[in-house]
């Protein structure tokens, strides 16, 4: 299941990239050849950047590649450096829930309930804003998969 997930993530990351620079490109393009900026590719890639750096920290997460200060974790025997991974993931998790997934959750729902909609591309802001509850369950799910394995992913 987690392959699974870390390749339709990686697409999905690697399409929104694509777009971002596609707008950009034609942000550039409209503003100093046609001499005519397009407010619309500024805002699209303004939110895309939004969508693909949190999504992209919780990609990092299920990757193991997020950052991390492992002094402590190099000094330990391999019984011990499971019982810290165990117990860092389970911090991650409760991170994950109540800032990500109640407190993402929260931001979504107070703006689904203000109507509130961005300037040029006119769409839904709590849209913008569902990746935050969106990355915080999958940061929760591959911590979660990593507490149940724990031997994949000792070093």
């Amino acid at each position: 299941m987690k392959k699974r997930l870390d390749k339709v993530l990686g697409t999905i990351l690697v399409i929104l990239l694509t777009i971002m620079v596609m707008a950009v490109l034609w942000q550039v393009f409209s503003r100093y050849v046609m001499q005519s900026p397009s407010s619309i590719t500024e805002e699209l890639a303004r939110y895309l950047l939004i969508w693909i750096g949190i999504l992209g920290a919780a990609y990092a997460a299920g990757q193991q590649e997020h950052l991390a200060i492992n002094l402590l974790e190099e000094k330990l025997e391999k019984k011990n450096k499971k019982k810290l991974r165990i117990l860092i993931n389970i911090l991650i998790i409760f991170f994950g829930l109540t800032v990500l997934i109640i407190g993402g959750g929260n931001l979504v729902y107070v703006n689904y309930e203000l109507g509130q909609s961005s300037a040029a591309l006119e769409i839904p802001l709590y849209l913008v804003y569902l990746v935050v509850p969106i990355s915080g369950i999958l940061v929760v799910f591959y911590k979660f998969n990593e507490i149940m394995n724990p031997e994949k992913y000792l070093v």
